[in-house]
């Protein structure tokens, strides 16, 4: 056995003897810890009558973690795979029950958030800073959310003041290895019919030298970083700062009013010979109102725009610029027919553009537009529950498609619980792999996938344990061919997996833990026929263990991936690895609290993508203020 592989195969182990113990306790005294969940149909629902497999990550957590951004907080969940190059700032993918990277449709505050260009949304450029809580739902959500929702959907939900009425305030700010810098505040105030909140935040880190390779002409793949020898082996920094608005109004029972907006600019630094620094832009801004004329009957308008706005440069010198905007609204209606009988009816619309500025390339400034309507059925017939929905989308550029998803579930005594379904779903091709000069194929088609999933729960006493198995199959799968420089179809592609997810108060300690099983096979014909998807780990754990002790916290985080193919053809391997994360709080009065992280306590050397190394061994120590 060696020495990388032990943490990963001792947290499995651990995670594997843990969860069965769990499934056999009492639920005699069952209590809910579910909290209500808005992502998974569209609608209020709570995380055990929801029939699909949903994580909700609240701020509680995210203050527990050693977590410095979204990349860090997420890496290791079940179904989820990061890819990042280089540490804090830097490029990070992510890959939901092996579908790609683009496959996972992002909502901030129930927006649409992404780049029309990459078709990737900034994970790095979110501060952890400005959100309240993160809402996982695993698995195709197309017929609720249209495009993109292959995988699942994430949803973000930015700070916001407490439920009770008055004044609060919070402050944090904190010190690392590498020169990390962070410091945040917001204030909130809520009076009898609405409130509002202002968050600031700031994050910078001077960063690592992460590039391992160097350009050769003989050998050169066209991915990874290569540079010419010689140049940019330096540390690669990062600058964030944020802001965050949040405001509600009810003027009286009937009628809701929200209003939001985030924005996000940064500066980082990276190894290139052709662009080596950025100046970003992230933009979410949007409101809804709600009418709710009955208690059966509630109407909600909203709309928003995301800007995702990248200046690139080598240098001083200008290199080129990628500026693109999301519109969206929409309409929806939840209809009560009869007691646990729920009708929902909306339309979608979006809007699409981009406009990129490169001098050494043809300009392109495309855009695309996408109208949709929906309809959901969720029935609660005493043990059994049913969801059934369908969607058609109009795309300019591609036409209609239709898709559809039918889930039921069931409980079936002594605390368990079974459900299954199955759903469809599409992407359209990203503006970059259908227009970008001498990198682009005009001639993809959309990618459509079909999904089945079954899944068996049980839950009691402040504990739940639940096992889901999966299969997705994607038609006409969009990924880069090397050696025709462009993107490509690829005929058909199969996932399998099974995730095993547990958690428990187990006397003063909280234990969480995450497994998971993941096959992927290229099915299409000719060379490549039966290889693996690029970048998905076959095998990831994560446990995290948590306890107070009067004033004091003390934690731990396991996070272990087996090794994975970085490029389509599988011959370029990434190696598996295994970290430890450790924390300790104390709170020396009611609203002060120190904490110390160590990141990958046994600085252990590995990479997420060829070539990008990750941080090693790091420090961090913060000082939090948070009134009750």
């Amino acid at each position: 056995m060696s020495c990388r592989n032990t943490p990963l195969r001792v947290s499995a182990l651990t995670l594997a003897l843990a969860l069965p113990a769990l499934a056999t306790a009492s639920p005699d005294d069952a209590k809910t810890l579910d909290g209500v969940i808005v992502t998974a149909t569209r609608t209020p629902t709570t995380v055990d009558a929801a029939l699909a497999a949903v994580e909700v990550i609240d701020r509680t957590q995210i203050e527990r973690s050693s977590a410095h951004s979204l990349p860090e907080l997420l890496r290791g969940r079940a179904g989820i795979t990061i890819v990042n190059q280089g540490g804090l700032g830097k490029l990070s993918t992510l890959f939901l029950r092996g579908t790609e990277s683009d496959h996972t449709l992002f909502l901030i505050d129930g927006i649409r958030v992404g780049s029309p260009t990459s078709g990737l949304t900034s994970l790095q450029d979110i501060p952890l800073a400005q959100i309240e809580r993160i809402e996982i739902v695993r698995g195709p959500r197309s017929s609720l959310y249209g495009a993109d929702a292959i995988g699942g959907v994430i949803q973000i939900f930015t700070r916001q003041g407490a439920g009770q009425h008055g004044l609060q305030g919070r402050a944090r700010v904190g010190a690392g290895s590498h020169g990390l810098r962070e410091a945040s505040a917001g204030i909130g105030l809520r009076g009898a019919h609405g409130g509002v909140s202002v968050d600031l935040a700031h994050q910078s880190t001077d960063g690592i030298n992460a590039c391992l390779g160097f350009y050769n002409p003989s050998n050169y793949s066209g991915a990874g970083c290569f540079i010419v020898p010689g140049t940019h082996l330096d540390r690669d920094g990062y600058r964030n700062n944020s802001a965050s608005l949040r405001a509600d109004f009810s003027p009286g029972d009937a009628w809701t009013f929200d209003a939001q907006a985030f924005r996000a600019i940064g500066h980082n630094d990276y190894d290139g010979d052709y662009v080596d620094n950025s100046d970003i832009v992230q933009q979410v801004v949007g409101g809804s109102v709600r009418w709710a004329p009955s208690s059966g009957i509630q109407f909600k308008l909203g709309m928003g725009r995301n800007t995702d706005d990248s200046d690139n440069s080598l240098g001083n010198i200008f290199a080129n610029r990628y500026s693109t905007t999301r519109d969206s609204a929409n309409l929806q209606g939840d209809f009560t027919v009869s007691p646990g009988q729920v009708l929902t009816a909306g339309l979608d619309w979006l809007r699409d553009r981009a406009n990129v500025i490169d001098p050494w390339l043809p300009p392109y400034a495309p855009t695309r537009g996408n109208r949709a309507g929906f309809i959901q059925y969720q029935g609660d017939f005493g043990a059994q529950d049913w969801q059934v929905s369908v969607r058609r989308d109009n795309n300019d550029q591609f036409g209609g498609h239709t898709t559809g998803s039918i889930a039921w579930g069931m409980d079936i005594g002594a605390g368990w619980r079974v459900t299954a379904s199955h759903g469809t779903a599409f992407k359209a091709p990203s503006f970059n792999e259908l227009y970008y000069p001498g990198f682009s194929n005009p001639l993809l088609r959309p990618e459509d996938s079909r999904s089945s999933e079954l899944s068996l729960a049980r839950s009691g006493d402040d504990w739940q344990v639940q096992a889901n198995a999966y299969q997705t199959r994607i038609n006409d799968l969009i990924a880069y061919d090397a050696l025709a420089g462009k993107p490509n179809n690829v005929e058909t592609a199969r996932i399998r997996g099974v995730e095993l997810t547990g958690s428990a108060q187990l006397g003063q300690w909280h234990v969480r833990g995450q497994l998971g099983w993941l096959e992927t096979r290229n099915l299409s014909a000719g060379f490549n026929h039966g290889k693996h998807l690029a970048r998905r780990p076959s095998r990831s754990v994560r446990l995290d263990l948590d306890r107070d002790i009067g004033n004091w916290g003390v934690g731990i985080s396991g996070i272990g991936e087996s090794a994975r193919w970085d490029d389509v053809g599988n011959t370029a391997r990434v190696g598996g690895y295994g970290t430890v994360d450790a924390r300790v709080s104390w709170r020396f009065s009611p609203a002060w609290t120190l904490q110390a992280n160590v990141a990958n306590a046994f600085d252990r050397r590995h990479e997420t993508s060829a070539w990008y190394a990750q941080p090693g061994r790091e420090y961090a120590l913060s000082l939090r203020w948070q009134p009750e």
